[in-house]
This record gives structure tokens, sequence and C-alpha cells, in this order.
């Protein structure tokens, strides 16, 4: 394994952080500061500030993301969801990412192949939403998001809706395949709608259930 991603599956830090700690002379391998491309066996000793750098065994949970917490570990003066969750699954990294205004299922893990599994486009993962809009959909608006397409800077986006409650045409499921940045709420405020709530309840086979606001379960 690279000395970069070996440091970054060992601490939480972002491949880019790792990367800085190696060229900063923090990380050491086998008691010498290593090349940016060294390799690390499961003989050698990598220490980050002189303390010893493990892989913890594979670990992944469902995290029932609460609005308001920003899926990062640096949220810029805002609380993350990483101040909910114990030390021991600090250095769980996201699969995939809900903003801050959003709520509901939030996979965590320190399983690179499965992250690669979940995020990767060619596997192409349910994800399903229920959303709250400010103003009712009106039916053409319904059928360009559901049959046509949306076109917004990176592409079309295309959702099947159904509605939460029958005659409620504010309130909606939202079901996907694909996972671009806020992509949802762009695709309603291409046609002068704004997501009041938008809450994941399902990401792939994981369900959300009844996994109480804030909490978490292993999978």
């Amino acid at each position: 394994m690279r000395i970069n991603r070996f440091v970054a599956a060992s601490t939480g830090l972002s491949r880019r952080a790792a990367d800085q700690a190696i060229a900063d002379g923090r990380v050491q391998l086998n008691g010498h500061a290593p090349s940016m491309g060294a390799n690390v066996t499961d003989t050698d000793i990598v220490t980050l500030d002189g303390e010893r750098l493990t892989i913890a065994a594979a670990r992944t949970i469902i995290f029932h993301k609460p609005a308001g917490y920003v899926t990062s570990r640096d949220g810029q003066g805002s609380n993350t969801i990483y101040d909910l969750l114990p030390p021991e699954l600090r250095q769980l990294k996201p699969v995939g990412r809900l903003d801050k205004d959003s709520s509901g299922l939030l996979l965590l893990t320190n399983d690179g192949a499965l992250a690669q599994r979940l995020t990767h486009p060619r596997y192409q993962k349910v994800k399903i939403y229920e959303i709250e809009l400010d103003q009712p959909l009106q039916p053409l608006h319904r059928q360009m998001i559901s049959d046509i397409g949306v076109q917004l800077d990176d592409g079309r986006s295309q959702l099947h809706l159904d509605r939460l409650q029958e005659g409620n045409d504010r309130a909606w499921l939202v079901t996907m395949h694909e996972g671009r940045n806020r992509q949802i709420r762009r695709t309603f405020a291409a046609l002068g709608h704004t997501v009041t709530r938008l809450h994941r309840t399902q990401f792939g086979s994981y369900q959300l259930d009844d996994l109480r606001s804030g909490s978490f379960r292993n999978i």
C-alpha cells in the first residue's frame, strides 16, 4: 500500500492531508522520512508525530445524520457529524455526502473496496429521498423531471418521483441512481422550486428504518 493511502486509512486524514503530513516530515517509515511513492508492507513501522499507525479492522456503520451538521471533519465553524460520533469511529470516512441542511442515511466506513462499489457510477446504486417543496409541483414540471430530465450545468438530471401522500403535491419520494453535488436541490431550483426538506432513507441495499436521529448502527 502506498504510504499516503496508509496514513489516510489509519488516521482518517484525507489523502491530500496525508501527503502534506509526509511532505512536512511528520511521517516516518521504519525510523526514516519516506518518499511520497514509498510502499508499506505488513512488517513496516509507520509513525505520525512519533505515534505508530495501524489500520483498524474493516468497519461500516449507518448513521442517521441530523440536519444542521456538516459531512466533513473541518466544519469551518459549523458542527460536524464527527461531533456526534464516539472517538473510535472518527477514523471512518463518509460514503458520499449529505449537505448541511439535509438529513437521513449516511454510510461511513474504512473499507475502501466497499466505498468504491457504492460510489462508482458503473454500479448505479439506488438512493431514495423524502423531500418537501416550498410550493406544489406542477404536473408539467413533474413530467419534465421524471420523463424528460432537466438540463443542469453538469448534464441532464432525471429523477423518479412518487407522491408521499395522495393529493399532496409538495411532498415527494425521489428515487435516483446518480450522486452529483446537490443534484436534487439544483434540479428543482431549475424549475423555480426550493427544497425545504431533504431526507435520505435508502442507499443501495441499506435502509435507515427506525434508527434515531444522531445515532448509528453497525452493518
